[in-house]
């Protein structure tokens, strides 16, 4: 087992470097033995953090397959169950746009969100969820709405600690109070494609919430600029490791409240990726990179 970095996240203290799921049960998954492996491979290596969603399936397939995955890799881990962050999101469903393609749709009301969020805790098999995230603002939900009933949701015991996703600083705020201590975290897209929650990764090391990056390597899809990972490249040569380490190192050394969310189709992914923690860059590094 590697010795990885940990961090404190709410009232849980795991690795920096967590398990993105989402890849294993969407579009392009892979088989379910590799996938049940990969997440035993994560957790066999010392990952205590795993991350997944309601809304974590195909398009027209059975829904909660990532959750309904999570739990039974889990169950045949013959490792410390209890040592594992599993954090969940609700909010999101899968759909089809007008022209056939895969796409994600959204719903916030209340009443949906507390009936997911207790349907989530049946897929993993637990009275609560370590981690309840929303997933995404509703624009057509009062944000406030969709937020009572995440602290709703902690009252009766289904969630234990909440975050939100995709939100923005005026959103933490309204959360924060409604939620005071219960709100731990806020997950947004954060990576050297895509830099436009900067300061909402800032603002979160501020009021002592931790900013958790999802897509940190710029997400599945071939990124539209090669070109920005370029002078991670050139680091990562200097130090014999993957430009992936660096990204994720990158990340990382914004800030002590700071986690990442690498997704994985194969074990040797994330076993690469969750070295990250230990690559330590250099002030020049960390310059040229920003």
């Amino acid at each position: 087992m590697m010795t990885l970095l940990t961090r404190t996240l709410g009232f849980s203290r795991t690795t920096a470097v967590g398990l993105g799921c989402m890849g294993l049960s969407i579009e392009g998954k892979p088989a379910r033995e590799q996938a049940v492996q990969t997440i035993h491979d994560a957790l066999d290596a010392g990952c205590r953090h795993l991350d997944t969603a309601w809304s974590y399936y195909a398009s027209g397939g059975p829904e909660q397959t990532n959750e309904n995955l999570v739990r039974e890799a889990l169950a045949s881990w013959k490792g410390p169950k209890d040592e594992v962050l599993v954090a969940t999101k609700v909010g999101h469903f899968r759909n089809f746009d007008r022209d056939g393609k895969p796409g994600w749709g959204v719903d916030g009301r209340p009443e949906t969100l507390i009936r997911r969020a207790k349907e989530s805790a049946r897929a993993l098999g637990v009275d609560t969820i370590d981690l309840l995230y929303m997933h995404r603002p509703d624009p057509d939900v009062p944000y406030q709405e969709s937020i009572e009933a995440m602290a709703q949701l902690v009252h009766e015991g289904v969630a234990r600690q909440i975050g939100i996703s995709n939100a923005d600083l005026r959103q933490i705020d309204l959360a924060r109070g409604v939620l005071g201590k219960d709100l731990v975290a806020v997950q947004n897209q954060f990576s050297p494609l895509f830099r436009d929650t900067r300061k909402v990764l800032d603002y979160t090391g501020q009021v002592n919430l931790a900013f958790v990056c999802w897509s940190p390597l710029g997400g599945f899809r071939k990124p539209k600029d090669e070109s920005k990972f370029a002078p991670f490249r050139q680091v990562a040569q200097a130090h014999g490791v993957s430009f992936q380490q660096v990204v994720l190192a990158w990340e990382l050394a914004q800030g002590e409240h700071v986690f990442v969310l690498p997704g994985a189709h194969r074990p040797q992914t994330i076993l690469d990726s969750l070295k990250a923690g230990e690559l330590k860059l250099s002030r020049d590094e960390l310059a040229t990179l920003d």
